[in-house]
């Protein structure tokens, strides 16, 4: 599978996703429990998500919904829609008219949410239909795969993924960056397409964010006050700040994914693609370096988790985005693309995320700074060595001891966040 892993990578974590991935994978997973209902209507549903994706739904605005925030509402759709089919996509098709339906179910109580202790990426959807029928939906093998589905107790769907262990998230993990950066050259046109498409896709997004009034416009008002300068750096700041403005606003586009993160997909992809572009780096080049950002926030994400209490859309995408920038300028220049990747995870390796709300663009500009800077001290061969820190003696070594601070040293940092949301919320 070695050879396929971009191909891999680009099936399960790159696709275009409207609004969070969170809240929208909550509307599948009720989405694909109310289908096996087929006509019988919905009398009840109860949710249980892991704390991570709990805090990860709360403050976000859904699309089409007017504003609203949640994996509530969330939820509710999916359960009057009956789309999975569209996946990621899925809200697209809300109407005043079914929005008024959810609204309804949630003020019926009708639509219930629990927090549950598991490790990793967890939500489970329970339906119970009018006529009795009761359908079990779990969505845990990645935000848009359904491994287990059952209606009466009798299992319609199984897959038990993490127990594989030549899945390619696995292969991934065992990758090293060598392998990662051939991986990218061997990117066939199919897959440079598909890359393309994805570079449109999130250009589209930043342009139709333009008039938001966060933190796109105000980093644009603090270069027309000269506090800021205008150059390339703030220009990519800008760029990759107005498309997750209007991602976290709820804004009814789609944005293409990166480790099944919109976020993620912003930094990973128009980072690359627009200081190439700037640079004057050949197209192919470019999209061959964005496939190598791909397989880097995917192969950080593979150790750091899912979600994790680290912020991804900076680290991990910012990490794959470093390495991309090295490469257009170094090619398979191991030492600076280490360099570059120990430089990020030094300087901001210990953001936290505390949820998808509007406040990630401000952390997708701390990314994209660091992702420059550490970048092009990297080509020139500068950069943070194992003798600082917790950096490792390679790239690898520094990610694995970032995942250990992550998922060991970090252990209580979610349940404490998702408590303080509680409270907040009470």
């Amino acid at each position: 599978m070695k050879n396929n892993l971009l191909k891999e990578i680009l099936k399960h974590q790159v696709y275009p996703a409207m609004g969070c991935t969170e809240p929208v994978s909550v509307a599948l997973a009720a989405a694909a429990a109310a289908t096996i209902l087929k006509k019988e209507k919905v009398k009840k549903a109860v949710l249980f998500l892991d704390g991570a994706t709990f805090k990860n739904g709360l403050g976000v605005k859904v699309p089409n919904t007017g504003g609203l925030r949640g994996n509530l509402i969330a939820a509710a759709l999916g359960l009057i829609l009956k789309n999975p089919k569209q996946k990621m996509e899925l809200l697209k098709t809300v109407t005043p008219e079914i929005l008024e339906q959810a609204l309804q179910l949630i003020k019926e109580k009708r639509v219930i949410l629990n927090t549950v202790s598991k490790k990793g990426f967890y939500i489970c959807v329970n339906v119970l239909g009018e006529k009795g029928s009761k359908v079990k939906c779990i969505i845990s093998c990645g935000h848009q795969e359904i491994c287990y589905l059952s209606l009466n107790g009798k299992v319609i769907k199984e897959k038990k993924q993490k127990t594989q262990k030549n899945t390619y998230v696995q292969i991934l993990k065992k990758s090293s960056i060598s392998d990662l950066i051939l991986a990218a050259e061997k990117a066939t046109k199919a897959d440079l397409d598909y890359i393309k498409q994805g570079v449109k896709i999130n250009l589209a997004a930043s342009k139709k964010s333009e008039s938001l009034k966060k933190v796109g416009f105000y980093l644009k008002n603090l270069v027309k006050q000269n506090i800021l300068s205008k150059n390339l750096v703030n220009d990519t700041k800008i760029l990759c700040a107005q498309a997750a403005d209007g991602r976290m606003d709820g804004l009814a586009f789609p944005v293409m994914s990166s480790g099944g993160s919109g976020n993620q997909g912003i930094v990973a992809i128009l980072v690359p693609y627009y200081v190439g572009k700037q640079l004057k780096i050949k197209e192919e080049k470019i999209l061959k370096s964005i496939a190598l950002s791909h397989l880097l926030n995917g192969y950080v994400k593979a150790y750091t988790g899912e979600l994790a209490p680290i912020c991804g859309c900076a680290i991990a995408a910012g990490v794959g985005a470093a390495a991309a920038l090295v490469y257009q300028q170094n090619g398979a220049d191991i030492k600076a693309i280490t360099l570059a990747i120990n430089n990020i995870i030094s300087d901001i390796g210990g953001m936290l995320c505390d949820g998808a709300k509007s406040g990630c663009a401000l952390k997708v500009v701390s990314s994209v700074d660091s992702a420059l800077r550490s970048a092009f001290m990297g080509i020139k061969h500068y950069g943070i060595t194992e003798a600082e820190g917790f950096v490792g003696s390679s790239a690898e070594r520094t990610i694995q001891n970032l995942s250990k601070i992550s998922n060991v040293g970090m252990l209580k940092v979610d349940n404490t966040i998702v408590g303080i949301m509680k409270e907040k919320i009470k």
